[in-house]
């Protein structure tokens, strides 16, 4: 009999516990992505990359081309292929060099981070902005992938490019005469 009271004392212990306590929901699940946004996008291309000294390792460039950008957004970040990398503006279009943490010289998607905030498929990327200091966030369904390239010297920075560089241009960045 003592024994009955004390499991029924910790099931009702267990069950008053446990409503207090509720299962944290993933980000993926609460993360609204806007349809519409301050800005349009072209399409976005991205290429991967390796580089040939052995610290190199390898990565995806990814390029946005962006227009009509409202005043008050700024465009942060891009999420691809369980990847992450800052957007940096490169005239008309943005650019994002995502390195694959990875020391293998294929091109496999990396390993999930378990604070990635998004369940992507491979065709998929998100871009984080600010829209008056709000955090917003966009998907594109489709990116068009174009041929890989070779770094030589390392992998590639978005922050110093020479101006002759092997990355990747859009066709609109050719001056048609």
């Amino acid at each position: 009999m003592k024994n009955l009271k004390k499991a029924i004392y910790a099931i009702v212990f267990a069950c008053t516990l446990s409503s207090f306590f509720q299962c944290a929901s993933p980000k993926v699940a609460t993360t609204n992505f806007e349809k519409q946004t301050p800005f349009t996008v072209k399409p976005v291309v991205f290429q991967e990359w390796y580089a040939g000294i052995k610290v190199g390792g390898t990565g995806i460039n990814v390029f946005v081309p962006v227009s009509n950008v409202n005043d008050g957004v700024v465009l942060n970040e891009v999420y691809f292929r369980n990847l992450k990398g800052k957007l940096v503006k490169n005239g008309n279009k943005y650019t994002a060099v995502l390195k694959n943490p990875s020391r293998n010289y294929t091109f496999q998607k990396a390993e999930k981070p378990a604070d990635y905030p998004f369940e992507l498929k491979d065709n998929e990327c998100v871009i984080s902005y600010l829209e008056n200091g709000q955090a917003k966030y966009h998907k594109i369904v489709s990116l068009n992938e174009v041929a890989g390239t070779y770094y030589e010297n390392g992998p590639p920075s978005i922050y110093s490019r020479s101006s002759t560089n092997s990355m990747a241009t859009l066709d609109d960045d050719v001056d048609e005469n």
